[in-house]
């Protein structure tokens, strides 16, 4: 894979119209494009095709969640139902087992002899002290909580937070992804949260990790066979995320689309870039 260098521009992109819409948010999109990149790209298909098995049962998950009634008075994690994520655990590493990689197979073999408590206390754990473990029980504990805290976090029953800039307003996670989206002549840059995927604009000019304003240190890399994928980088800290330009094009489905640009985050690691935040199969 050639993957080319960007300066970056503080100005914005020329305008083009994009079909993408809010639905491009729903379960139905992110499936029907997974299946679609995985039959159209084989560098992906692997990793897709596990990733399907994933969105299937996330699904289920968000569809199933009932809001807590203590949720009016408590944090927006605190509203996440540790308890039903542990008892789904043993459904979902039974899959793994089937599906997953060999790592994470292994990983699930291990948690379905565990005990509910045990795997309760190994998810609160990473809600609320290691949330940015990259270890096996962090994918485990992701795949159960982000359906309950994406539908928390459409039900609006906890108002955006005043955090950092480069943290969710709804749950304070760090940003798995940026976005460019259509607006006007150009396009305004979107973070997408890595667990309630939430969106919220953020500065073009900026690294989401360290804050560096200066746009020679923030290079933009991208690879001819995935155009409208590039990497976000950051000379001073090292870090980088992924960005769906979706003037580029205007069906991707941003969350499918970065799981399928795995290259770009091999090509990052073996130049010395380090993810914000690893997606939900490891890159």
């Amino acid at each position: 894979m050639r993957v080319v260098y960007h300066r970056v521009a503080a100005w914005g992109l020329p305008h083009v119209s994009s079909t993408w819409s809010q639905d491009g948010k729903s379960w139905t999109a992110r499936i029907q494009r997974a299946k679609q990149l995985a039959e159209g790209n084989p560098w992906a298909s692997q990793v897709l095709n596990f990733y399907l098995h994933v969105l299937a049962f996330q699904r289920v998950i968000y569809d199933n969640f009932v809001l807590s009634e203590k949720a009016d008075h408590t944090g927006f994690r605190a509203t996440l139902d540790s308890t039903k994520a542990a008892s789904d655990l043993p459904e979902l590493a039974a899959m793994v087992s089937r599906h997953g990689p060999p790592v994470l197979a292994k990983q699930a073999e291990q948690l379905q002899n565990s005990s509910r408590v045990n795997n309760r206390n190994l998810i609160e754990q990473w809600l609320f002290d290691d949330e940015s473990s990259d270890s096996g029980t962090a994918f485990f504990a992701r795949v159960l909580l982000q359906p309950q805290a994406e539908r928390l976090a459409e039900s609006n029953i906890f108002a955006p937070q005043k955090l950092a800039e480069n943290r969710c307003p709804h749950c304070g996670s760090v940003p798995q992804l940026a976005v460019l989206r259509p607006e006007g002549d150009g396009a305004k840059r979107i973070l997408l949260c890595s667990l309630c995927n939430s969106e919220w604009e953020f500065r073009r000019v900026l690294c989401p990790a360290c804050g560096e304003r200066d746009h020679e240190k923030l290079p933009r890399y991208t690879a001819a066979d995935i155009a409208a994928v590039r990497i976000e980088a950051c000379d001073t800290c090292h870090c980088y995320l992924k960005s769906i330009d979706l003037t580029v094009d205007g069906l991707a489905v941003p969350i499918v689309d970065e799981i399928a640009a795995a290259p770009l985050d091999l090509w990052a690691a073996a130049h010395n870039y380090h993810k914000i935040q690893v997606n939900l199969v490891g890159f």
